[in-house]
């Protein structure tokens, strides 16, 4: 399982990184389906979720210790340089001997390594959806990715839209397919 997670990591990272590179310099300000959200606020979002990994993971660090080390803009003038840099510090940090197999300290309580992986893989890809509608690139995910996540966030997704992380779900029409209906789960209409 390890290694099918850390697969899945690396994957998603790479399908949000595709999406960056293709936002074009007339994007950034652009709306995206998490209301609250520009493009670049996504990039943001993602980039600095990515940012957390290593100190959390790595170094064992509390999410209070850390408390604001990411302030400000994280994109600076090359948003995909940035992503792409914060995205190969989180792989390294996961996949380094025993990272899956640790307790992370996050906001929420301790939480394994792998945990922490599978909820951050399936956050990058419904993030990756958020992206190309902003973009108008394609949104069509990769099977696989997507089954992943739907399982991911099927136990805790009630919470997320109760917490505000996410919209609340929305009504999945009969015989939707898989992103259909993990899109719908956290509040998007595919």
């Amino acid at each position: 399982m390890p290694d099918t997670l850390l697969e899945r990591h690396a994957e998603a990272l790479r399908l949000f990184g595709d999406r960056v590179r293709a936002v074009a310099p007339d994007q950034w300000d652009a709306p995206t389906p998490c209301t609250r959200w520009s493009v670049r606020q996504v990039v943001h979002h993602v980039t600095e979720e990515q940012l957390w990994i290593p100190p959390l993971v790595t170094d064992g660090r509390t999410v209070e210790e850390l408390g604001d080390a990411f302030p400000g803009d994280l994109l600076g003038a090359d948003p995909a340089a940035a992503f792409e840099r914060a995205a190969a510090a989180a792989t390294a940090a996961f996949a380094a001997p025993g990272a899956l197999h640790r307790t992370v300290r996050l906001s929420y309580g301790p939480a394994l390594g792998s945990a922490y992986c599978s909820e951050l893989t399936a956050d990058c890809v419904v993030h990756t959806w958020d992206l190309a509608r902003g973009i108008g690139a394609d949104d069509r995910l990769p099977g696989g990715l997507v089954e992943f996540s739907l399982q991911e966030v099927l136990p805790y997704a009630a919470g997320l839209a109760a917490g505000g992380m996410y919209a609340p779900a929305l009504e999945v029409p009969d015989g939707a397919d898989a992103q259909t209906r993990l899109l719908a789960l956290l509040g998007r209409r595919g």
